[in-house]
């Protein structure tokens, strides 16, 4: 459902509509875009975002899918308030920010979930092979990595769970900036984006 500050049905909040704190993760735009599509979202889904960081994606899936749950985990208590005042902004009420660190703090949530999207913590694997167990037969995980340590790390964990149907992509995206008199074209940074599915 739409919201007074994003009035569209269309994902793809710009980044500077969110509030935001200095070094804390925001997954741009574009980037946001290729992770929710990667998601493949019912109106009833569940998803479990670990890593929220500023809340981007909290936001843009509980406007997308206003019958369905997302649990945003994040273990810093500034951060966490941040992600509650960014759903307040856009009026998302079905987001629920649990403050805890995964893996631990994962038997403690309520709800299990039909997806799991992963944007960062620095065990990874365990975090990934933690919340595989909660997915039932068809569930989804999403990952990103920004360096190659991630990405093996998440390679390496769906192939011991035996993820089906894997799909890798990275982002390229240049935008459109003034500098001074002239504009120029600026590369966002580029982002692997790895999902897979749990089928038995």
């Amino acid at each position: 459902m739409p919201s007074q500050l994003w009035p569209y049905i269309t994902p793809g909040i710009p980044d500077e509509l969110f509030e935001h704190l200095p070094g804390i993760p925001l997954s741009q735009r574009e980037v946001r875009l290729l992770l929710i599509a990667q998601l493949r979202l019912q109106p009833n889904s569940v998803l479990w975002d670990i890593g929220a960081g500023t809340g981007t994606i909290p936001v843009e899936v509980g406007l997308l899918c206003p019958k369905g749950k997302i649990i945003a985990v994040e273990r810093d208590e500034e951060v966490a308030n941040l992600i509650k005042r960014n759903c307040d902004r856009f009026e998302v009420n079905n987001v629920e920010v649990i403050e805890g660190s995964a893996p631990e703090c994962l038997q403690d949530l309520k709800v299990t979930p039909h997806r799991v999207c992963i944007e960062g913590g620095r065990p990874i694997q365990e975090i990934l092979q933690a919340a595989w167990q909660y997915l039932p037969p068809s569930g989804r995980v999403v990952a990103t990595a920004a360096n190659l340590e991630s990405l093996y790390a998440i390679s390496q964990s769906f192939s011991l769970l035996r993820a089906r149907n894997i799909e890798v992509v990275q982002s390229a995206v240049n935008r459109l900036e003034t500098r001074g008199f002239s504009q120029t074209f600026t590369a966002v940074d580029p982002i692997f984006i790895l999902s897979g599915e749990k089928l038995d």
